[in-house]
């Protein structure tokens, strides 16, 4: 289904529904899809973009293939944690904390750094409710959508757990705000049928998130709310998205809300406007597959992702787990991961990274 959110009438506003596993499924590999698709444009403004890889979306990273971001993996991370204490934000901090230490053992080739600041603190032994730095960008947004869906049906445990995650890496009140949208986001596209989904309903609920004495969250969320056109050049984004926070949030929810559950068509909008592609791609793909199943993302960009020990397999029976946890409250533990592969897998994504680095040097610049 595309085009769109049409209002709902008085008969269909109804009471949300618990998200079946589709919708977490969708959430998590839709998150990895756009990631993939969005890290081989990452970095670039939209006309060097279409000079070198033409119109409509593709694998680009290499022979067609495409590999994750960082992005993906501290979702993966969000979703572990919370498997690892469902109930309780503080042992969920502690495991999300643990993780991101172990993280940068195995050499990222790509972080954020309010995200390596926050790790190499942990490593010094500041604790989970220390370790964040002064930053508004964009790093625990992306974990976000995640704990929406975890915390779908608990609007206390959603901001704790969502605040608990954000402050970890991100201390800005900014940061903390566009991660509490985001989560707000993916729950309501979780929880409500298609002909159930109110755009209005949806951004009526992130108004309270932003204080009056936020200016600037204030006129873009105006902005949305009046679908105003030339959004994206009054954001200032005309020459791509950049990691600040409330670039990325708006930009999203943009191109989201102009059709919810269009997957292809919103992930093109999102990724035309240049700049952070592989955290744009990968928030749209979540709050879209959250709303509309892993059935909406195409199947020839999950195909050609190629990605070990984080597989599509892997991260589908992980969203299985975390629905299991999530809706039907069955103790199921964190999902085993071949972590000696991941140093190995690092090693080789850079060596990728570097080599299309190079290749954007080269011809064709039109």
């Amino acid at each position: 289904m595309s085009g769109p959110a049409r209002e709902p009438s008085a008969r269909a506003a109804c009471a949300p529904a618990a998200p079946g596993v589709e919708r977490f499924e969708g959430c998590l590999l839709g998150l990895m899809a756009g990631d993939c698709i969005g890290l081989s444009r990452e970095g670039l403004p939209p006309e060097r973009a279409r000079s070198l890889f033409g119109a409509g979306l593709r694998h680009n990273l290499i022979f067609g293939r495409g590999m994750a971001s960082d992005d993906t993996e501290l979702a993966c991370f969000t979703a572990q944690a919370f498997l690892a204490s469902p109930g309780d934000s503080s042992g969920f901090a502690r495991a999300l904390g643990w993780k991101l230490r172990l993280w940068l053992l195995g050499v990222p080739a790509g972080v954020g750094f309010a995200t390596l600041r926050a790790a190499l603190k942990l490593w010094l032994g500041f604790s989970a409710l220390e370790s964040g730095v002064r930053s508004a960008g964009n790093g625990a947004a992306i974990r976000s959508p995640v704990i929406g869906l975890a915390c779908w049906d608990d609007d206390g445990k959603l901001r704790e757990f969502t605040g608990r995650s954000t402050r970890m890496t991100h201390t800005d009140p900014r940061a903390e705000r566009g991660a509490l949208a985001l989560a707000l986001a993916a729950r309501y596209a979780a929880v409500h049928r298609p002909e159930d989904f109110s755009r209005d309903e949806l951004l009526g609920q992130l108004v309270p998130v932003f204080p009056d004495d936020d200016l600037e969250a204030r006129r873009w969320l105006a902005a949305l709310r009046a679908d105003s056109p030339g959004f994206i050049a009054a954001l200032g984004c005309e020459s791509g998205v950049t990691g600040y926070v409330y670039h990325t949030v708006p930009a999203v929810l943009w191109a989201w809300l102009a059709a919810p559950f269009d997957f292809r068509g919103g992930m093109e909008r999102i990724v035309a406007l240049g700049g952070d592609t592989d955290t744009t791609g990968a928030t749209f793909g979540a709050l879209c597959g959250a709303a509309a199943g892993e059935k909406a993302i195409p199947p020839e960009w999950l195909a050609g992702i190629c990605e070990r020990p984080r597989s599509v397999a892997w991260v589908r029976e992980l969203a299985r787990r975390l629905h299991a946890a999530a809706v039907d409250k069955k103790g199921c533990g964190p999902l085993a991961l071949a972590w000696p592969l991941i140093p190995v897998r690092n090693a080789l994504f850079l060596s990728i990274v570097l080599a299309h680095g190079l290749r954007r040097l080269l011809p064709p610049y039109r």
